[in-house]
């Protein structure tokens, strides 16, 4: 069997951290698909561009390479809204849409918004990780402050809410749990308790443990 899990969920909810943790512990490959999209964002910031502009969002994702991956400005305000804006363009999630499943088709752990329901709606495992606004706002304020990024909890607060909005409102893969997704809700879990959590749903689910 091909173990392939779809992890969903809102920024910050701890999909990454968890995704990251369960393709380790089962051996598998592991992509954080938003980093696509970050990647997307940034080379159309770096063209000078709008994010906002369809064209250029679409020029931006066809030209994207592996290396691109590497960046080290793919985190932050500025990229968050960028990745967020180009996501909502259709041509931009079709020129991604067949990197990812070619990942995902030797097996493999991939986390982003639309995995479960558009990238790989037959997943063995399926989870959406989501956790309260306050709670989610709370924890990229502190992954800011440790990057030595400047940021009010407030805007932080008020930027992941824009976000979330933008986010369920698309027309092109909005953010939503697969309808056979496992909620798991992170708000008062710590890593490594929704760790454990996340290994005890994929070992039911697949039969091993």
């Amino acid at each position: 069997m091909t173990l392939v899990i779809a992890i969903d969920g809102p920024a910050a909810a701890g999909k990454g951290t968890l995704a990251r943790r369960l393709a380790l512990a089962l051996g598998l490959a592991y992509l954080d698909t938003g980093l696509l999209y970050r990647v997307v964002g940034r080379r159309v910031l770096d063209a000078g561009a709008a994010p906002s502009d369809p064209a250029a969002a679409e020029t931006a994702a066809h030209a994207l390479v592996v290396t691109d991956l590497a960046r080290t400005d793919l985190r932050g305000p500025e990229a968050d809204q960028a990745s967020s804006l180009v996501a909502k363009v259709p041509g931009v999630r079709a020129a991604l849409l067949a990197f990812q499943r070619g990942f995902a088709s030797k097996g493999a752990v991939l986390d982003g918004r639309d995995i479960g329901t558009v990238v790989v709606p037959n997943a063995t495992v399926k989870l959406f990780v989501t956790a309260d606004l306050s709670a989610r706002a709370r924890r990229r304020w502190l992954e800011l402050q440790g990057r030595g990024i400047a940021a009010s909890l407030a805007q932080v607060e008020a930027e992941l809410q824009a976000r979330d909005a933008r986010d369920a409102a698309r027309e092109a893969a909005p953010l939503r749990a697969a309808a056979d997704a496992v909620v798991l809700d992170t708000t008062t879990l710590d890593a490594d308790a929704a760790f454990a959590r996340g290994l005890e749903i994929v070992q039911s689910r697949v039969g091993f443990a």
